[in-house]
């Protein structure tokens, strides 16, 4: 599977520099040196450390509820096409409650006067999620 996934990051335009694991056992030696042999630098999580994978269990069950558990996926590539869309949005649109209800990457910061203000809809991931954007009048 490792070796598949390296295949798979072959592809991509990005390339990628570090592998951060936990201390699982399922991770073999070997499964570290089929990364370091692409020139993937393997991190393992500190030992005895259960909030070093915080951040990534978060996002984790943030994409299963918010969208895996509500879509049926019909193939590989409609599943990256689905998580790629979700990740925009979640990135651009979404408030985080981290940063005081703010997006890690807005897309814009036009000001426009609350007396002019009509809004639109625009649906994302079939409907599923819906974005609301002020529009002058």
């Amino acid at each position: 599977m490792a070796r598949d996934f390296v295949g798979d990051l072959a592809d991509r335009t990005r390339s990628v520099k570090f592998l951060i694991r936990d201390r699982d056992t399922k991770f073999t030696a070997g499964f570290d040196e089929v990364f370091r042999s692409e020139g993937i630098r393997v991190i393992k999580t500190p030992v005895r450390s259960p909030r070093a994978n915080a951040y990534a269990d978060r996002w984790v069950r943030t994409v299963r509820t918010e969208c895996l558990d509500k879509i049926l996926n019909l193939g590989r590539g409609h599943l990256e096409r689905v998580q790629r869309e979700h990740a925009g949005h979640y990135n651009e649109q979404r408030p985080h409650r981290g940063i005081a209800l703010g997006v890690p990457a807005p897309a814009s910061t036009i000001k426009i006067p609350l007396r002019s203000v009509n809004v639109i809809r625009h649906d994302a991931l079939g409907g599923l999620i819906h974005d609301y954007h002020p529009v002058a009048a």
